[in-house]
């Protein structure tokens, strides 16, 4: 039996003062002040009737905290013959009624001009002639350009002329979003030009690329890098990629990359909507980035 919990903000079972993002399974390294909870936070009952505040994650802490308007006791990992449950935290109304995730942890009611990515504290424009697909393989925040077509190295797959995701840096040792960057850059031109998830090439793969930008830039209110490059591909007119890597703004400011993939010739968008969606990038809740996609010089 499994008992699972949404994935968000909740508060930090060691720090109350600090919301910690739960993954659906464990606790990450994303923290961010805390807002005013309006819940209480409780952990599933023990077999018997008895509640017990417990081990979160792999186990191990339990906290029972006052925090202004409620308390919060989280997690819940149990086991009995043989098998176990897994509890995240769990969101109770103060009227007693079970919810599937805390109000501090639910992402904002839909907008139609943006995409809303939660863990990394952005949002994504979505620029005319660009959507947020409804049905897209992989859990990244991504837009879309509209429509679809017969991908040219795979004409059973559906191929989009332009797409953008955002996505956390992890596993990397670099130390910079311009090591980051150009560190990512091979990585999503694979991933969006050589074979899919399935082993299809879309494109007929890489035959060769050549960089045509790299350059620091704002990018929601944070000093980034972004690394552009023209690839050319077996199938199809080839396209563009381009990998933009800045720190959150939010919370532990932990580093996040945003990977562009264009396809070259007459039906792809033109690469003015790179700069333009990279301006659009704001911080969750601000209707300004404070110098948004701002070029800067090396020495600035």
């Amino acid at each position: 039996m499994s008992m699972t919990t949404p994935a968000g903000w909740y508060p930090d079972p060691a720090t109350p003062t600090v919301e910690r993002w739960w993954d659906g399974t464990t606790w990450t390294a994303h923290t961010r002040p805390a807002t005013v909870p309006t819940t209480v936070f409780t952990a599933p009952p023990a077999p018997g009737g008895r509640g017990r505040a417990v081990a979160l994650g792999a186990g191990a802490v339990a906290v029972v905290a006052a925090i202004v308007a409620g308390a919060v006791v989280l997690g819940d990992d149990d086991e009995e013959d043989g098998g176990s449950v897994t509890a995240g935290p769990t969101a109770v109304t103060t009227s007693g009624s079970t919810s599937s995730s805390s109000t501090s942890g639910s992402p904002p009611a839909e907008d139609p001009t943006k995409v809303v990515d939660q863990l990394n504290g952005i949002t994504l424009p979505i620029i005319q002639g660009w959507e947020e697909p409804r049905f897209r393989a992989g859990s990244a925040p991504t837009v879309t350009t509209v429509g679809e077509y017969p991908c040219p190295g795979a004409t059973n797959q559906e191929c989009r002329h332009g797409t953008v995701e955002s996505r956390t840096a992890s596993g990397t040792d670099a130390t910079s979003p311009e090591a980051l960057a150009k560190e990512d850059i091979a990585l999503a031109a694979d991933a969006f030009f050589e074979d899919d998830v399935l082993g299809n090439q879309l494109y007929g793969g890489i035959l060769s690329h050549k960089e045509i930008a790299a350059r620091p830039t704002v990018v929601a209110g944070r000093t980034g890098y972004l690394v552009r490059w023209q690839v050319t591909t077996g199938k199809g007119p080839g396209g563009y990629v381009q990998s933009l890597a800045f720190p959150s703004p939010t919370g532990s400011e932990s580093p996040v990359v945003v990977r562009f993939a264009f396809d070259a010739g007459p039906d792809g968008p033109p690469l003015a909507a790179m700069d333009e969606i990279t301006k659009g990038i704001l911080p969750i809740g601000s209707a300004t980035g404070g110098g948004v996609g701002s070029s800067l010089t090396p020495g600035s």
